[in-house]
């Protein structure tokens, strides 16, 4: 009896192995098939501005390098807190990803009371795209042409300072409230609806400053319609070599970005992760696409998800106690 339990165990086994080995090529192959269909890319905004053409730019990039169609698919609503939710709640096999923007990612948890994400557990970070540069700027015939004269009139006008940007909780926003707290400054935000008005109304003299993207202001100031005060970067940019950062303007370790990049649901497989990542860093080290960035305003910054991810957390911490001593709230 025991030789036949030893011999039918034997034959479970061999069996058993002749199943795996036969199983193992094809599980491999499954793997190695990413992509084996289309990937979207939702950007949780309206078609037109900065973010969904870098996205547009990338998708291009990315369906050359995966060799699967990549798309864009625009889901817009509670300032990016739709789309962005859809994509924490899609399937974790690397088909569906997010154009992460600091505003949704890093600031929206801080202003709204309810928000249908978490930033760090729904996402795994697949790559930052870039970062886009920041200018303020003002009404040609406002009495002060500097940073440090557009803050010391902000103190002795009544009522301080107006300055326009592109909506509630934007990075710029928070870059105006970063200003206030580290100078004592009064200068008081004006929302819009996107910058493009905002833009607009500057030039017309209906507000004295805007505080947003240097692409959209870029027509505006080599025209002379506005003039450009300083810009929060580390260094000059380099289509505007003449405007001051805020650090040269007196404004010690002042260095902000707006940025963008990609993220998956969380739990999206490692290898899928790393193939994605690798085929942007692809993307973001051709030379073309770095020029056709730089015209949008947004420099390339190629690196591993891991490093994104900790921008995530760093911005998630700075950006929380600004938020909070300027009262920044959006009950929707």
């Amino acid at each position: 009896m025991l030789h036949n339990l030893i011999h039918s165990a034997r034959r479970v086994r061999t069996v058993a192995l002749t199943l795996l080995c036969c199983l193992a090529p094809g599980l491999a192959a499954a793997q190695s098939t990413f992509p084996s269909k289309a990937i979207r890319i939702v950007v949780p905004f309206a078609p037109g501005g900065v973010a969904d053409t870098s996205a547009r730019l990338i998708a291009e990039q990315l369906t050359k390098r995966l060799n699967q169609q990549v798309y864009v698919e625009n889901k817009s609503g509670a300032s990016g807190n739709i789309g962005t939710a859809l994509v924490a709640n899609a399937e974790p096999d690397g088909y569906t990803l997010l154009l992460g923007f600091d505003g949704t990612i890093a600031i929206n948890p801080h202003i709204f009371d309810k928000i249908p994400f978490d930033s760090i557990k729904d996402f795994a970070p697949v790559g930052k795209i870039g970062d886009a540069a920041l200018i303020l700027v003002a009404n040609p015939e406002l009495p002060a042409k500097t940073l440090q004269e557009v803050l010391a009139l902000s103190k002795k006008r009544e009522g301080g300072l107006g300055y326009g940007t592109s909506g509630v909780g934007g990075t710029p926003h928070i870059g105006g409230e970063l200003i206030n707290q580290a100078t004592g400054s009064k200068l008081m935000h004006i929302p819009y609806k996107g910058g493009g008005q905002a833009l607009i109304d500057v030039q017309g003299g209906a507000i004295p400053l805007v505080f947003t993207a240097v692409a959209g202001a870029y027509p505006f100031i080599k025209s002379g319609r506005v003039i450009a005060i300083g810009t929060p970067s580390a260094k000059r940019v380099d289509s505007l070599p003449d405007v001051p950062t805020f650090i040269e303007s007196g404004l010690a370790d002042f260095v902000l970005y707006s940025w963008v990049g990609l993220l998956a649901p969380a739990k999206t497989p490692k290898p899928v992760i790393d193939q994605l990542n690798q085929a942007l860093n692809a993307a973001l080290t051709d030379p073309d696409v770095v020029v056709r960035l730089d015209k949008l305003g947004i420099t390339a910054t190629p690196g591993a998800p891991a490093q994104f991810g900790d921008q995530i957390k760093r911005d998630l911490d700075r950006y929380g106690p600004v938020v909070k001593a300027a009262r920044i709230k959006v009950n929707e």
